[in-house]
């Protein structure tokens, strides 16, 4: 009993002293030392719980209660992308103003997927005959616009033509293969 009495003296004690809190639970004198959040629209406003009271609030506290099903799931949108904006990608205004041809498109990746790369059957534009890829066509004995089945057929014919073994180990049908297989790694990098 004597020991009762000591500790309501001890928090007694702290309610009258400056720059001590006192508990935010009512009827509580202890000192309010530990900060819980008044609501999830208020995050920066605070009750000052002793740790029995802010223990027990925490337990019984739901940062999500009366949100609806519907702002809830905004909610995870929202935090999935770190509370940035997004948008489908071809709708953005800076996107749009690429395709309008505002800016320089050499290679035609922003002319829309219908113009794009040999799976539309257009095919890349007609190489230069000074590039690389314009003297790789020349070896090949293609001209484009040609599609990778047409360039592995031509392949095989030239291979079987040029192999060493089909020319009895000559060594200039070695040096042209090699050119050949160079010229056909040029043209599948070029298709692709």
């Amino acid at each position: 009993m004597r020991k009762a009495q000591s500790d309501s003296l001890k928090i007694d004690s702290y309610a009258g002293k400056p720059g001590v809190r006192q508990c935010d639970a009512p009827g509580c004198r202890a000192p309010g030392e530990h900060r819980a959040p008044k609501s999830r629209n208020r995050l920066d406003d605070y009750y000052w719980f002793c740790l029995d009271h802010v223990r027990a609030y925490n337990k019984q506290w739901n940062y999500y209660e009366g949100v609806t099903a519907d702002e809830l799931e905004r909610e995870i949108r929202r935090s999935t992308t770190w509370d940035r904006p997004t948008w489908p990608l071809g709708t953005a205004a800076a996107y749009r103003k690429f395709v309008a041809g505002d800016y320089k498109d050499p290679f035609g990746a922003l002319n829309g997927d219908e113009e794009m790369g040999p799976a539309s059957g257009n095919g890349p534009s007609r190489p230069g005959a000074e590039t690389v890829e314009g003297k790789a066509f020349a070896i090949m004995g293609l001209e484009p616009p040609v599609s990778e089945v047409e360039l592995k057929a031509r392949y095989k014919q030239l291979v079987k033509k040029h192999h060493p073994d089909a020319n009895g180990g000559d060594k200039q049908a070695e040096e042209r293969l090699k050119i050949i297989n160079e010229a056909y790694t040029t043209l599948k990098k070029f298709l692709s």
